[in-house]
Formats: C-alpha cells, sequence, structure tokens
C-alpha cells in the first residue's frame, strides 16, 4: 500500500511554513485504514502485549484498532483535563511554554507490556512524556508505532536514544 497517496498534505497549516500531514483521508480509505492497522501491528505479532496506548486525539482511533486487533486492552493518554477519574501526568515543553498528558491511575497494572501508537512522530514531545508517564505508571513500554515520520524534525531518534524501538509506516521529508 502506498500510504503517502493517502495522506493528504495542507500547506501552511497551522503556521506558514508547515506542511500538515492529514490522515483523515487514510481513515476514510476501508482499504488503506486497513492496511494501516495491520502494518502498525505486524512488527510486533508474537510478542507478548497487555495493552495499547494512544496519544490523544488521533492515536485514539489508531490506538483503539491496534488494540482490537491484538485482542488486548487500550490506554487514552490524554491531554491535561479531560479524564474524570483519579489522574497521573507528565508535563512536557512546547515551542511557548509546557503542557500536560495524564492517565488514570488505574490504567496500567505494574509490569504490563505496553505499546504506544500515534498518527505522527515530529519532535517526540509528546510521545516522549508519554513513554516517561506509563512508565512512572508501572509499564514496559516496549515499542512506539507510528503512521507518519518526520525524520529531518529528529523525534524518532529521540525515542531510540530512549531504548524504544519505534517504528513508522512512511516518511515525509521536511516539516
Amino acid at each position: 500500500m502506498d500510504f503517502k497517496s493517502v495522506i493528504r498534505s495542507i500547506p501552511d497549516y497551522p503556521k506558514p511554513g508547515i506542511m500538515f500531514r492529514d490522515i483523515t483521508t487514510l481513515l476514510g480509505d476501508a482499504r488503506a485504514f486497513r492496511a494501516a492497522v495491520d502494518q502498525l501491528v505486524q512488527p510486533w505479532a508474537g510478542m507478548k502485549i497487555d495493552k495499547v496506548a494512544g496519544l490523544e486525539a488521533r492515536g485514539f482511533i489508531l490506538g483503539g484498532a491496534v488494540a482490537h486487533q491484538l485482542s488486548v486492552g487500550f490506554v487514552p493518554i490524554r491531554k491535561k483535563g479531560k479524564l474524570p477519574h483519579t489522574v497521573i501526568g507528565e508535563e512536557y515543553q512546547l515551542e511557548y511554554g509546557t503542557d500536560r498528558v495524564e492517565i488514570h491511575v488505574d490504567a496500567i497494572e505494574k509490569g504490563e507490556k505496553v505499546l504506544l501508537v500515534d498518527d505522527l512522530i515530529a519532535t517526540g514531545g509528546t510521545a516522549f512524556a508519554g513513554i516517561k508517564l506509563l512508565e512512572r505508571a508501572g509499564a514496559n513500554v516496549i515499542g512506539c508505532s507510528f503512521v507518519i515520520d518526520l525524520p529531518e524534525i529528529g523525534g524518532a531518534e529521540k525515542l531510540r536514544a530512549l531504548g524504544k524501538p519505534v517504528t513508522a509506516l512512511v516518511a515525509f521529508e521536511g516539516h
């Protein structure tokens, strides 16, 4: 499957000079969506995985489908203030200021093997925070899967430096 052909590129969004990679077109194409989920699962086939964690928001769609395919539970990693129960969180740096991701305190049992899923890896800041959060909760993050990697930005390498295997279905040059 040529995933680049089903991912829409939108220039100058959300600001001038950025080329936004929109996976809603991939999600809307039944064959492409199925192929993407199958290929996100494939590197982990045969491994013991207890849960899939997805980063808000497109990671929920992909991660939920991957969890279904693996017959395991799903953990949503949400932005601050979105979860209704007791949470633990991890702050991370943005270009200007900080943000925070959270999970419920009872989302992970100590020692569970967790796969982190999202649509895109750019700077790696949110994924890095997600890994740290899951590990503080007791998880063993076995790897990270993305549809898109922007290798020039370096996020995947940042996660690999943590010792996490990273897979992506397609790479786009530039920002």
